[in-house]
């Protein structure tokens, strides 16, 4: 019995919402964190997007603060 194909690039990234909320399927899981452990790209493309939500999320939290 061989082992399970890895995901694609393109499958890791529509992932990427169900990642971040925490709604990933154990699989979903086992298959992300698989890939990433043999793609660089992706894991500079997941740490480069975590980045991006923490500031689009700091932003907002400033705006929401400066409405008062």
């Amino acid at each position: 019995m061989s082992a399970r194909p890895y995901i694609t690039c393109r499958e890791l990234i529509g992932f990427l919402a169900d990642y971040f909320e925490d709604a990933l399927t154990e699989m979903q899981s086992t298959d992300f964190g698989r890939h990433l452990v043999v793609c660089a790209s992706c894991r500079a493309y997941l740490a480069t997007y975590e980045k991006t939500m923490r500031a689009g999320i700091a932003v907002l939290r400033d705006d929401s603060a400066n409405e008062d």
